[in-house]
Parts: C-alpha cells; sequence; structure tokens
C-alpha cells in the first residue's frame, strides 16, 4: 500500500519572520500527524528569504518536540556541506530524544547558489565528489562502535539510523541502487529524469542490510482546497516565487494574486512547468486523480507532499484535502 508523507520547507510570506514559520512548521507536523501522515520532512536550503529550513537538524528538534508518533527527518541533508561526524552527532541526537523515528535524507547538492556554498564550505576541494565516501563514512557511525575505534559519534553510534539518497538525476538512482539504500526523487521541481531514475534504480538494486528491495519515494506539489478556483489562487504564490528565483532574486512567499496566470509570457510558463508536471491541484476530486494518477505512473511506494502556499491556514486546508482524498480521513 502507497505511503503518503509531508515535506516542508518552512515557508517564510511576505511580511513575516522566521519565528512564525517555525510555529507554523510544528502546526502542519501537528496536522499531519493527526491526518495519518506516515513523515514530516524537512529540508536544507540556503541564502533563500522565503525558506526557513537552513538549520535542519535544529529545527527537526522543534517538530519532534511537537508531536509524537509521525517519523521525522530530513529531505534533505545536503551532506557536502557538513563533515559526516557532524550530521551523525545532530541525527544521534534527535534520535537519542525521539526514538526510532528518525529519518536521514541525503542530498550532495549545496542547496543554494555557488557563492553561498563558498561561504558554507570554505573550500570546495571536497562536496560531490566525494559524496559517495561521505555516505559510507555515515553509516559507519551509526554502527555500533568497536572497541579499538579511534573516532565515535557520541550520540549516534549504535542507533542505526536509516539512511536515504535524494536525488533529481540519475546519479542518485545509481548510488541509492548501488548502496541498496530508499530512494527519494525531486520531481516536484526537476520532474524531466525521474521516470528513467527509477527504472535506473530498481533495475540495478542491491540489497543491503538496512533494505532488501528497492523502496521508490517520489516528490509532488500540494495546492488542495475546496473549489478548483481557490487552488488556482493559491498556487499563483509559487508561481511568483518560481520567476523570482529564476531572476536571481529570491523573495518572502509572495501573496496570491488574483488573474496572475494569465498575465505569464510563453517564457516565464516554460520556468514554473517543471514546478507544474507533477502537482495535484484543484479540490478534492481533482486532488485525488493527480495523485492516483501519478501513482500508476511511478508505482512510488510513497509519495511525499510539499505545499508552498502563502495563507498559514490555506495550507493545512490543502493537507487536508490530500487526505480526504487519499481516503486517510473521512471526507
Amino acid at each position: 500500500m502507497t505511503k503518503y508523507s509531508v515535506l516542508d520547507l518552512s515557508p517564510i510570506p511576505n511580511g513575516s519572520t522566521a519565528s512564525q514559520s517555525f510555529a507554523n512548521s510544528a502546526d502542519i507536523a501537528k496536522r499531519a500527524e493527526e491526518l495519518g501522515f506516515h513523515r514530516f520532512w524537512m529540508a536544507e536550503h540556503h541564502n533563500m528569504p522565503g525558506i526557513g529550513s537552513a538549520a535542519t537538524s535544529v529545527l527537526l528538534g522543534h517538530i519532534g518536540a511537537n508531536t509524537s508518533t509521525i517519523r521525522i527527518g530530513s529531505g534533505g541533508v545536503m551532506l557536502p556541506n557538513h563533515a559526516p561526524l557532524v550530521i551523525a552527532e545532530q541525527f544521534g541526537t534527535l534520535a537519542s530524544l525521539y526514538g526510532d523515528r528518525i529519518d536521514l535524507g541525503l542530498g550532495r547538492a549545496p542547496g543554494t547558489d555557488g557563492v553561498t556554498a563558498q561561504a558554507l564550505r570554505r573550500y570546495l576541494t571536497s562536496g560531490v565528489d566525494t559524496f559517495p565516501n561521505d555516505v559510507l563514512e555515515l553509516q559507519t557511525y551509526f554502527k555500533p562502535a568497536l572497541p579499538d575505534q579511534k573516532v565515535r559519534a557520541v550520540p549516534g553510534a549504535g542507533l542505526n539510523i536509516p539512511l536515504w539518497i535524494l536525488g533529481s538525476s540519475l546519479y542518485g538512482a545509481q548510488l541509492a541502487a548501488h548502496l541498496g539504500l530508499p530512494y527519494a526523487f525531486a520531481s516536484h521541481f526537476a520532474p524531466t529524469d525521474l521516470m528513467q531514475a527509477i527504472q535506473i534504480y530498481r533495475d540495478r538494486f542491491q540489497p543491503s542490510e538496512q533494505l532488501d528491495k528497492p523502496y521508490v519515494m517520489v516528490a509532488m506539489n500540494l495546492m488542495g482546497a475546496d473549489t478548483k478556483e481557490q487552488a488556482d489562487l493559491i498556487a499563483t504564490s509559487q508561481m511568483q516565487g518560481v520567476l523570482a528565483m529564476a531572476r536571481g532574486e529570491p523573495v518572502q512567499l509572495p501573496a496570491p494574486v488574483e488573474g496572475f496566470a494569465d498575465t505569464l509570457s510563453a517564457q516565464e510558463r516554460m520556468i514554473i512547468s517543471r514546478f507544474t508536471t507533477c502537482i495535484a491541484q484543484g479540490n478534492h476530486d481533482d486532488v485525488k486523480a493527480a495523485i492516483e494518477a501519478f501513482q500508476q505512473k511511478t508505482g512510488a511506494d510513497e509519495i511525499i507532499f510539499t505545499a508552498q502556499i502563502y495563507d498559514h491556514s490555506a495550507r493545512l486546508r490543502s493537507f487536508e484535502v490530500a487526505a480526504e482524498a487519499l481516503g486517510i480521513i473521512p471526507a
């Protein structure tokens, strides 16, 4: 049976603050738990005024304190920005606080622009080229420490926190298959290689201690509302944000604008199209049909939804509409 989950970027609406964003994220997580969603993940991004989840592990501590049963984790931590030992300690701390409901999803992109990546890492002598070795090193820190082991993750050693490989290209699929790890594809913003990546992962998968058969998660944008018109309106916030990012001028998440879609040029529509290829937008029936079609197309074991919606109550309602459409809760 397909599982359904939530990916949260802790969006900061225009005129709001990170503090309010964090309170909203906790509220979304609590509601997702009540609605029966399987996981609540947060993603590492940097130097983006509209995204508050840069310090992902710190924010997950806040989410853990406000939930009790839903799995929580990263979707993902951009491992080249960090020493593997530091991430092992951070997620070992989370697992020590909140038990075996912690996931550690790993990406190899910086989660930002080149200049900011330089500020994060200082020296770009490592990064994407060392990503596979960094993943292997991280795995060793979660295994029981050996008697003569010089460097240990404290806490972390022996906790066997499940790792995931995240990707938006074919590389992540190949690595996840080789290591025998679950694979999550970022189809909510990079859908081009989705089907090829899934096929490569499934064809080349090698069983591991963590996983005996392939496990695929795919990401989907969610713009659910009680009416199609309401859904189309709230979707204009993400459209504006995407165009601002394309101009190299990222902004806080803009308020929705009536008729905005009608003003777009052909080039602007093409830029936005990456974010509308894998999307469930509309009322209860529209959302249900889109999710079912996406699941049938991908055969995914799990679908994770992200909703970049300006108004907090509308964002909550969007996840409720999805839960109703999926039969997780009664409509």
